[in-house]
């Protein structure tokens, strides 16, 4: 342990102790500034207590890790929290190591589709929850049918852009076998890309597309697929027939429920309907 002193501060370095005390610092002048002590390795745990805050006991954590990219994951292993205060976001909207450029509008998105409280039937069991690797398979595949039925509206409007389609390939991949949920995940956040400079029934198809290939990572994303459907089928009806084509959108993505999983999605269409847009009334 070192120590190094000057008029106003004194910082006092510990890299090789886990369990770090903290002294505050002494000062001459009427605001005391107040210490930082920082490991030295980057994956090591930071302790800060900010300059704003004098005479204050008030201590921030925060994980500090180098920017290699996304973290690989397993499919099924749900949100990703890290253990302090830095918050960062993943290719489905979820949060990750790093800050993609379409990060914002992936937020919006995660903030509309799940629920606060998480729903362990759409949590695999390796990670406590109950859902089965079968069941998650088809609950991808599903949500690739329903966003895959609507994404002419994306294409009529940028025939030359491939990333919605590529995405539910991508989802297909997964069950597959194909391809990593990390894989499958980066192909929602380029989906989520597409979506950005466009409006209406594109947008929302391009959304839909994002939300299938997210399942592979977060199951529960299977209902933003189906809304996000339902919301491109609405606004691309004429005028009056918005409701009608709303309708007949869920009823079709119903049919094509698989047996297996019906009574898992058609409950989770009562739960979560009220932050899809009312999207599964009827």
């Amino acid at each position: 342990m070192g120590a190094c002193r000057s008029r106003r501060t004194r910082m006092i370095v510990c890299p090789t102790i886990r369990s770090v005390g903290l002294k505050a610092a002494t000062a001459s002048s009427r605001v005391a500034t107040l210490p930082m002590l920082v490991r030295s390795r980057p994956s090591r745990t930071r302790w800060t207590i900010s300059p704003s805050w004098p005479r204050s006991e008030s201590i921030t954590k925060s994980i500090a890790r180098p920017s290699v990219g996304p973290r690989l994951g397993r499919a099924g292993d749900g949100h990703q929290r890290s253990s302090g205060s830095l918050s960062r976001a993943e290719p489905c909207g979820c949060r990750n190591y790093y800050t993609p450029p379409w990060a914002d509008a992936s937020r919006r998105v995660l903030r509309v589709i799940l629920a606060k409280d998480r729903d362990p039937r759409f949590t695999t069991i390796r990670r406590g929850g109950t859902l089965s690797d079968a069941d998650h398979q088809l609950l991808a595949l599903w949500a690739a049918s329903c966003a895959e039925h609507v994404l002419y509206l994306f294409e009529s409007a940028r025939p030359g852009d491939q990333r919605p389609r590529q995405a539910i390939e991508q989802a297909r991949a997964w069950v597959r076998g194909e391809i990593t949920m990390t894989q499958a995940r980066a192909a929602a956040g380029h989906a989520n890309a597409a979506a950005r400079d466009l409006g209406g029934a594109a947008r929302h198809a391009a959304y839909a597309a994002a939300q299938a290939a997210a399942v592979a990572h977060v199951a529960a994303h299977e209902l933003g697929a189906a809304a996000y459907a339902i919301k491109a089928a609405r606004a691309a009806a004429p005028t009056g027939d918005g409701e009608t084509a709303r309708r007949l959108e869920c009823q079709w993505q119903r049919d094509q429920l698989p047996e297996a999983i019906r009574e898992l999605v058609l409950d989770d269409q009562r739960l979560r309907n009220d932050i899809c847009w009312s999207a599964f009334d009827g």
